[in-house]
């Protein structure tokens, strides 16, 4: 999670100087960005299909190449296109698979009223590297001159491999694997084993697709916003580079804290409903609301209101703690454990293939043609609106049938 998220901790900040070193616009170096997260996409739907059958050691070790490489030979690139190609294809590759393969992992060994802490504790990483990657970039770059932005990236990699290394070294299978069974899994009452869904079968049932168009919309806003956010500071507000970065890094500072407590928030939600699946969609439901919230604020900041964006950054963080580990609770709740990672696998394709490819490229559209960030940010506003109502929509079972995480006389009222 640190790796992955230390692309896109970083990349707000570097495409900046690199614009500037590379005379390239705003919306040519955010394609690229782009063209990370379709890759990401592709690599996402057959990761799932590995992870199935291999756990996720063999992924992290081929993420351990492809994520350094990514960062290395970007750092080389002379040219747009080879941009395009070393950051969208092995970067996009290489996040695509840490992704689907540390959150399904989780999945796979924690269920139920478990489930959503531990995935809290492990998504740490995720705003430790938008701390400590953002403050090492600030670093990097201040009071440096031209292509200063080429030598963070190479240090970057060379931190992405050594990570992913020991990742590797520390990776477990499946908890079949080891003949044990998922933590907070509860007893099934009729001693079958849990459905085995083919792909066809799972996406011809409404809960998979209210899943993904819900979370799509997240990540069209969400990605715009992480994209923008410190150029709509710097550009449209008058704060200098320094004071954006800063905002920035209070995202991460909270998520630290706010991915392990919203966990047990999102688990004790669980516990008081009738089962697991309503429990991750009360949450699913507050997630995009938090995201509507901090970007009101952001559209009330100022260059004076400092405390109005440090606030939206406070209320990001607790968005950020909630939808992406929340979706895929939601999804192991209605779809069981036994084959998450292909269905998962493949609603990441559609998810991430579209909502971050186009988020940040209609960020950079609107500042282009427009020039001003805002309306990049009224654009997620909106988009986290449609979210939330999506949210609303999804439904406690596939096929009129409880979960078989849930097969208690409260989870079958709850179906009937």
């Amino acid at each position: 999670m640190f790796c992955l998220f230390g692309y896109r901790a970083t990349f707000s900040i570097l495409k900046v100087p690199m614009s500037a070193d590379m005379g390239w616009s705003q919306a040519e170096v955010t394609l690229g960005y782009s063209f990370m997260m379709m890759f990401y996409a592709i690599a996402a739907f057959f990761c799932g299909m590995i992870l199935d059958k291999w756990g996720t050691k063999p992924v992290y070790f081929i993420g351990a190449i492809l994520g350094a490489s990514g960062f290395y030979v970007t750092s080389l690139t002379q040219s747009l296109y080879a941009y395009y190609a070393s950051y969208g294809i092995l970067a996009g590759v290489a996040t695509g698979m840490l992704w689907v393969s540390s959150t399904i992992s989780i999945r796979k060994w924690y269920v139920g009223k478990n489930y959503a802490k531990m995935f809290g504790i492990a998504f740490m990483g995720a705003p430790m590297s938008q701390v400590i990657m953002s403050l090492f970039v600030k670093q990097a770059l201040a009071g440096a001159e031209g292509d200063a932005w080429r030598a963070a990236m190479q240090v970057l990699g060379v931190l992405t491999l050594a990570c992913l290394v020991v990742a590797g070294m520390l990776a477990k299978g499946n908890p079949e694997d080891y003949n044990m069974q998922a933590f907070g899994e509860m007893p099934q009452k009729s001693g079958k084993p849990e459905k085995v869904w083919a792909i066809r079968e799972a996406f011809s049932t409404y809960p998979i697709w209210g899943a993904i168009f819900m979370f799509l919309t997240s990540m069209l806003a969400e990605f715009l916003v992480w994209t923008q956010v410190i150029s709509y500071w710097t550009a449209d507000l008058g704060l200098q580079l320094g004071e954006a970065t800063n905002l920035y890094i209070i995202i991460g500072i909270v998520g630290i804290f706010s991915m392990p407590l919203m966990g047990i928030v999102a688990d004790k939600a669980v516990a008081r409903s009738s089962c697991e699946a309503q429990g991750r969609k009360k949450m699913l439901i507050f997630g995009p609301i938090t995201g509507i919230v901090a970007c009101a604020m952001l559209l009330l900041q100022t260059q004076t209101t400092f405390f109005l964006g440090a606030i939206s950054c406070v209320i990001f963080a607790i968005y950020w703690a909630v939808v992406p580990g929340g979706v895929v609770g939601y999804a192991g709740a209605i779809y069981g454990r036994a084959t998450l990672g292909k269905i998962w696998g493949l609603a990441t394709l559609i998810v991430m293939g579209v909502g971050p490819f186009i988020g940040p490229l209609i960020g950079g559209y609107l500042k282009d043609s427009t020039g001003s960030y805002t309306y990049s940010i009224m654009f997620a506003l909106a988009s986290f609106v449609v979210s939330a109502l999506l949210a609303a929509s999804l439904p406690m079972t596939a096929e009129g049938k409880v979960s078989s995480m849930d097969d208690t006389p409260e989870a079958e009222a709850a179906a009937n």
